[in-house]
């Protein structure tokens, strides 16, 4: 799979500010799924709307909330940043410089219990019900520095490599807001550091993206299989764009 004509495509699409084409395609998909998994109110519609036009009509009875918008603006940024910095090697500064670009200008940026720039300060946690404890504000730096530390002295960075990454980022939830879609798009960076297909987890495959996070010890291959479903999806609308050599 010829990974480095997307990335290519990707980069100069980016800088060309070109529509319709596979850097259009990932900015609205990835936005639109990533945000709508953390519970935004704006559509698929919308969020193209924002993308192509940095405006937003809404709806006579529409109620949008402000951060959802800003979010969305912010996630547009956070995607260019990455496809900026994917070469590099992944570590702290990259981790709280992605949150920081999605949080900015958001009410939380206001609040100090988020602290936006840094890691949280106020205990968090995963879910309401199904309960999954997370690291407590005192252990986060330590446990960063750890996972990053196990993840950067691998050789040969495999697609479960990057998910186990993941599973075990959203386990410690570093930040006060932002975890799942920062994580997202540090799984997107990394597979194409890696030169692996990447991928954009579904708002509809949500249930089977949690789940899959939720028994990650028990069962590693039901969240992998989900991933590479994700995986198969955006390859197909890669091809559908780009003129592969397969």
């Amino acid at each position: 799979m010829n990974i480095e004509k997307l990335k290519r495509e990707l980069v100069s699409q980016k800088n060309s500010k070109f529509k319709g084409n596979i850097y259009h395609y990932s900015q609205v998909n990835f936005a639109y799924n990533s945000n709508k998994i953390e519970g935004t109110h704006l559509s698929e519609d919308e969020t193209e709307e924002i993308f192509v036009t940095n405006s937003y009509i809404p709806k006579s009875d529409d109620v949008v909330k402000l951060d959802d918008l800003i979010e969305m603006k912010n996630h547009f940024r956070l995607f260019d940043y990455m496809l900026d910095i994917y070469e590099k090697k992944l570590d702290k500064n990259i981790i709280i410089e992605m949150n920081k670009i999605l949080k900015r200008g958001t009410s939380d940026e206001d609040n100090p219990r988020y602290n936006v720039g840094g890691f949280k300060i106020v205990p968090n946690k995963i879910g309401l019900i199904n309960v999954i404890n997370t690291s407590s504000p005192k252990d986060t730096p330590k446990d960063i520095d750890n996972l990053l530390s196990w993840y950067n002295s691998l050789k040969n960075i495999t697609l479960e490599d990057i998910i186990e990454f993941h599973y075990k980022f959203e386990k410690i939830h570093p930040f006060g807001d932002g975890n799942g879609r920062v994580g997202r798009m540090i799984m997107f960076k990394e597979c194409l550091k890696n030169d692996i297909m990447p991928f954009i987890i579904l708002d509809s495959d949500k249930p089977f993206y949690l789940r899959g996070l939720k028994n990650y010890e028990s069962d590693k291959m039901f969240l992998i299989d989900t991933i590479k479903h994700e995986q198969d999806l955006y390859e197909g609308a890669v091809n559908d764009m780009l003129d592969f050599d397969i």
